[in-house]
């Protein structure tokens, strides 16, 4: 099943290299949706927990809306992307490690009171409409990360997929709401906020798929 992977990741190095900054077309959909659908097939086919296959699936298919139209379709891949968010919660309950470190709980405070900052921050550049979907949004990933912060520590590299995730829906908040379309470091944000929930999404998969708990 590895050649299911590698097709994965190659879709999601042509995208990332070649569509990620450009118009809205056919080919720049097809080739996000399938670095996305074909991670979600791997992690299937490897008997990944239903839940993760649910989130990869959703995932993709907020691929398939943000990258037909960022603007067009942002509310119905936001509404996609809170179900991906939200199927990991359970999942990453259901594995919280047996101790509680009080780094551990820093770390949980810390993300979530640099987290309600930011939408604070962040609530002024919004228009009305957008508010309560970005909240909730926001909400949605500091529980998953706060989850993703006590997994056993035999999933290590889901949490850090799961903190590469929630970074790269961080920095598009700002790509979308904060900077300007003809910014110069737009184009490296973009990049970044791909390659980084690709990699999160395969990381949080491969942890559970691999790992011995």
């Amino acid at each position: 099943m590895t050649c299911i992977l590698a097709a994965s990741a190659l879709c999601a190095l042509i995208y990332g290299a070649l569509f990620c900054n450009a118009a809205p077309s056919t080919q720049r959909v097809v080739i996000k949706v399938a670095a996305t659908a074909l991670l979600t097939l791997w992690a299937f086919v490897m008997g990944a927990p239903v839940l993760i296959v649910a989130a990869l699936a959703f995932s993709t298919l907020g691929d398939g809306f943000l990258g037909a139209s960022e603007d067009k379709y942002l509310l119905p891949g936001m509404g996609a992307f809170f179900i991906a968010h939200a199927a990991y919660i359970p999942l990453f309950w259901s594995h919280f490690a047996d101790t509680r470190h009080l780094a551990l709980l820093a770390a949980q405070v810390a993300v979530t009171v640099g987290g309600a900052f930011y939408l604070r921050s962040l609530i002024p550049w919004l228009e009305k409409s957008m508010r309560l979907p970005v909240a909730a949004y926001t909400i949605i990933i500091l529980i998953m990360v706060n989850a993703a912060i006590r997994l056993d520590p035999a999933l290590w590299l889901a949490a850090v997929g799961a903190i590469a995730f929630a970074i790269s829906d961080t920095l598009l908040s700002i790509e979308l709401f904060r900077l300007k379309p003809n910014t110069p470091i737009k184009p490296v944000i973009a990049r970044a906020v791909w390659f980084l929930y690709f990699g999160g999404q395969a990381a949080i998969a491969w942890a559970f798929i691999y790992a011995v708990i």
